[in-house]
């Protein structure tokens, strides 16, 4: 294990040895430095407006609540003068001092990294403007000012770049006392500038590292209650397929029971009521079937399909005879070269016409059907057409209809395909669908 992570350390093709962890912490150390205060150090950065949803900020009144979303850059600019006031205060050269006391922090509004290290280069060019007898190596002014910065461009950036800003601090101040600190006569405020930057950026980092803490908190009891009520969903699921299963099922049951026992209570029953019996138990059977494959999906979110087949237009010809068991002619006729089309097709393609033939049964009764289906080029096309009920008045209305339309659209949206319905001119009703299917070449492409 050992020589495999030399191996992975040590470049392809080098005779050179393998290198040292404090090596390779040294290096990823300096690449950290590079990424925080070295890449982009002058990128454009705007100080975003601060966000006025807070529980004081939201009662106050409209315009002036815009007026305190600027409050971030009204703070930076008070603390510009602020710097400005003390570098000016019975110094040299005021103009100048006071130049590079206010610009970098300015300047942290907009390039918070170049603010930095701007204000690391005015600190030694405000020295010759300023006063003789004054502290050393930072003037009042450049002292207030670089605190200043370090504070904004931490609250602006991440921890690790905050330390990196304070030990190029610290480096640059011992430099400075090592190389030009003999002279007795400048106040050495190296010290301070140290302790206020370290306890400061401390402060910030403590900030940061809270903020990061309720965003991570936040977002868990987000995803918690996210889970919580899909919980509550699936617990409502459930009992809805559980009271589903007891009406529902209970009521087939009973049906099919009763379907398959009533040949036996008529004497010498005639052969098309025992056909109409086994009709209606076998659609009962169907229907109990067909319930507990749906309710399934409704009982469980990670139900799984049953293994066995889904219908598709191969068991158009079983529908259909079931269908004229019913009470309604239909005939079907098929153009085009039939060959086998994706799955979801197929399904879509059988439960529209079932449907389609099922509103036939419920509101024209006695009348007659045409299914049509054509393979053509790009996908299927289905027309289910009814002619007019033989007589409209003995129509009674179903409290189970007005669904089936919108679940033949959702079926024929969900491939991405076209579906018209409505009435014809000699009063039936016809479905149109078009559900596209994509060529072998161009699923390949």
């Amino acid at each position: 294990m050992t020589e495999t992570t030399h191996l992975q350390t040590t470049p392809p093709g080098s005779g050179a040895k393998p290198r040292s962890p404090e090596f390779r912490l040294a290096a990823d150390a300096l690449r950290g430095l590079r990424q925080d205060l070295i890449h982009d150090a002058f990128a454009y950065r705007l100080l975003p407006r601060m966000r006025v949803d807070g529980p004081l900020t939201r009662r106050l009144p409209g315009r002036l609540r815009e007026y305190a979303a600027w409050t971030p850059h009204a703070v930076i600019c008070a603390i510009a003068l602020l710097t400005m006031a003390i570098a000016t205060v019975d110094q040299g050269v005021a103009l100048m001092l006071g130049l590079l006391a206010v610009v970098p922090v300015l300047l942290t509004m907009v390039r918070p990294v170049g603010a930095f290290w701007l204000s690391m280069a005015a600190t030694p060019l405000a020295i010759p403007f300023g006063d003789t007898w004054g502290d050393w190596p930072w003037l009042p002014g450049s002292f207030a000012c670089h605190l200043s910065v370090l504070t904004i461009v931490a609250l602006r950036t991440r921890p690790r770049t905050a330390a990196w800003m304070w030990a190029l601090t610290a480096l640059y101040g011992t430099l400075v006392m090592t190389l030009f600190g003999s002279a007795g006569r400048f106040g050495i405020n190296l010290g301070p500038m140290l302790v206020v930057s370290a306890l400061v950026l401390l402060a910030v980092t403590v900030w940061h590292v809270r903020r990061d803490a309720e965003q991570e908190v936040t977002a868990q009891q987000t995803v918690t209650a996210h889970e919580r009520s899909r919980r509550t969903l699936l617990e409502e699921r459930t009992t809805i397929a559980r009271e589903l299963h007891d009406v529902v099922a209970h009521h087939m049951s009973v049906v099919a029971i009763q379907a398959e026992a009533a040949p036996y209570r008529v004497e010498n029953p005639p052969p098309e009521l025992e056909k109409a019996f086994a009709t209606i138990r076998e659609n009962a059977v169907a229907a109990l079937t067909e319930l507990r494959r749906v309710l399934g999906v409704v009982r469980a979110e990670d139900y799984e399909a049953p293994d066995a087949p889904q219908p598709t237009l191969a068991d158009l010809d079983a529908l259909l005879a079931n269908v004229r068991g019913a009470g309604l002619g239909v005939e079907k006729a098929v153009t085009g070269a039939v060959r086998e089309l994706p799955q979801g097709v197929e399904l879509s393609a059988y439960r529209i016409v079932q449907e389609a033939l099922s509103n036939s049964l419920r509101h024209a009764p006695g009348a007659t059907a045409r299914v049509e289906i054509g393979y053509v080029l790009g996908g299927l096309g289905l027309r289910i057409v009814n002619g007019p009920p033989p007589n409209p008045s003995l129509i009674k209305p179903s409290p189970g209809a007005g669904h089936g339309i919108t679940g033949m659209r959702e079926r024929v949206a969900m491939l991405s395909g076209e579906m018209t319905a409505g009435g014809t001119e000699d009063g039936g009703y016809e479905v149109t669908v078009f559900l596209p299917v994509s060529l072998p070449d161009e699923g390949e492409a």
